[in-house]
């Protein structure tokens, strides 16, 4: 990007230019957001006793607060934990716990249970009135300056893994030492990498939690790119499209989730609406099965960019026309990314054969917090894992095809959920599938598939029969599933992950 990058610079050169356009209407100028995200850094600092190395924790939803409060913590040189507002009171307790936070931003809605979550010596603030007890935000920022603060060191996320098996980990980074505005560039690099430019950001559309890594990077990248984010607080498919529509959206970031929900919009509906302003899908987090993403292009056009990655780990890219050339695929290493597919003992596997996928973001070096025991065993030779499996193309593609904690032994043989998964995904009786091993007393373990049925599906025992037909025509025998659950909605994360601990729970109690 060959314009300026970084929120900073243009809240000092385009001061009345639209920041923020929130979930209802309210508009902010950069100068406005600006003058709050100082006051906020002042707040912490002076009100709180906050030093650089600290932590924050915000349990907020889609607002202008949360948007101040991640810039603020990132001229601050403060580690900022964004946390899942659905979480309960334990869970809540034990990542304010772990990470050692001092203060918590809370929305209203989360108010009550952040106070009963928060241990002795955090101090809650509520984007609000405070109604249940916690002091309001603008506690903090009364009396505060609106001009810079005197030093602005960059700050960091904190991110906590998803805890879909054990306790969820921080992933922790060491501050770089850089100033904030330097800082910023390190937003947009996947951005270049995909050649977009200020244009793209002109209505940036944030429908996804803001609290999870995959929508808050490329939020924050597009303010430090100039542009206008448009948040929604909650997402359907006809709102989605209503906001694309009626605020002539630029670009978002997705979730296959929001891919399956879409596709099963009658066709007239979905003609209804005019998305032709999108220049830009940007989707990761979760895997997406090929007929899913196929008919998003068909439907969207060449838009749709694919990154593979974690908070963890090093990131591959796939663009539109790259995807559409090889199929499935999750792209290839970006510029400053290291791949390598290694097996069991360490070794470099051939082109074509499965293993187990390394990766390094350039010379970055990670952690998980207060746990050197899991950062140790997911490393090797620089390189880090959290566990997926997959094979690279002799063109340099990567393809995941599951994941090492999910595979399943079938007699002996090597069944990874992905590939079923995929099968029973492009079925059009399907809406949605996941697949968990359960303990069988002739062959070890065996595949079971848990489901969801579209409304064109006939009833459970016919489309139950119809499913069993055609996978034996498309998966060989040890992966074809031995029992089938029909369930109104699978247990997934806002952001499309699938809860197979609770799937796996579901076949103990049966």
């Amino acid at each position: 990007m060959s314009e300026q990058v970084g929120f900073r610079l243009w809240a000092a050169s385009d001061p009345d230019q639209c920041a923020i356009v929130t979930a209802d209407d309210e508009r902010i100028s950069y100068g406005e957001l600006f003058a709050e995200v100082n006051r906020i850094s002042h707040g912490l600092r002076e009100h709180c006793g906050l030093r650089e190395g600290d932590t924050v924790a915000s349990v907020t939803t889609n607002s202008a607060a949360m948007v101040a409060l991640y810039l603020a913590a990132m001229q601050s040189g403060i580690y900022l934990v964004t946390v899942n507002y659905h979480l309960t009171t334990p869970e809540i307790e034990y990542i304010l716990a772990d990470s050692g936070a001092k203060v918590v931003v809370a929305s209203e809605r989360a108010e009550t249970t952040v106070l009963a979550a928060a241990g002795p010596g955090v101090q809650v603030y509520v984007d609000g009135p405070g109604a249940a007890g916690a002091r309001p935000l603008t506690e903090l920022t009364a009396g505060m300056p609106a001009t810079d603060p005197e030093r602005t060191p960059a700050g960091s996320l904190m991110m906590y893994t998803s805890g879909t098996t054990g306790r969820p980990k921080g992933v922790k980074r060491p501050l770089s030492g850089v100033d904030a505005d330097t800082g910023a560039l390190t937003y947009v690099w996947l951005f270049n990498e995909f050649g977009m430019h200020r244009e793209a950001f002109g209505s940036w559309l944030v429908s996804a939690p803001l609290y999870h890594s995959a929508n808050i990077t490329p939020a924050m990248g597009a303010l430090h790119a100039g542009g206008t984010l448009v948040l929604m607080d909650g997402w359907t498919p006809e709102s989605f499209l209503a906001r694309v529509q009626d605020q002539r959206v630029t670009g978002s970031s997705m979730v296959p989730t929001h891919f399956y929900r879409l596709l099963q919009l009658p066709a007239e509906v979905r003609a209804s609406y005019d998305v032709s302003s999108i220049q830009y899908v940007i989707h990761g987090a979760a895997p997406c099965p090929r007929e899913v993403k196929q008919g998003i292009l068909d439907w969207f056009g060449p838009v749709v960019y694919e990154y593979y990655g974690s908070t963890e780990v090093g990131t591959t890219i796939a663009r539109p026309h790259e995807w559409l050339a090889h199929p499935g695929t999750v792209g290839r290493p970006a510029s400053i990314s290291t791949l390598k597919i290694l097996d069991a003992e360490g070794n470099e596997v051939p082109t074509g054969e499965s293993g187990i996928v390394y990766m390094r973001q350039g010379e970055d070096k990670v952690e998980y917090h207060n746990d050197p025991g899991k950062t140790d065993t997911s490393r090797r030779g620089g390189l880090m894992t959290v566990w997926d499996v997959g094979h690279v193309d002799e063109d340099g593609f990567l393809y995941i095809t599951g994941r090492v904690s999910e595979l399943i032994l079938v007699g002996g043989v090597n069944v990874y959920p992905a590939e079923i998964e995929a099968a029973l995904i492009a079925h059009p009786w399907v809406a949605d599938a996941g697949v968990v091993g359960a303990a069988d007393p002739e062959y070890g373990q065996v595949p079971v598939a848990h489901l969801v049925l579209t409304p064109d599906a006939p009833d459970e025992d016919a489309a139950v029969a119809g499913l069993r037909s055609d996978l034996a025509e498309r998966l060989a025998k040890p992966k074809l599933p031995r029992r089938f659950v029909v369930h109104d909605q699978l247990p997934r994360d806002p952001n499309g992950k699938l809860y197979k601990a609770r799937l796996a729970d579901t076949e103990v109690s049966a």
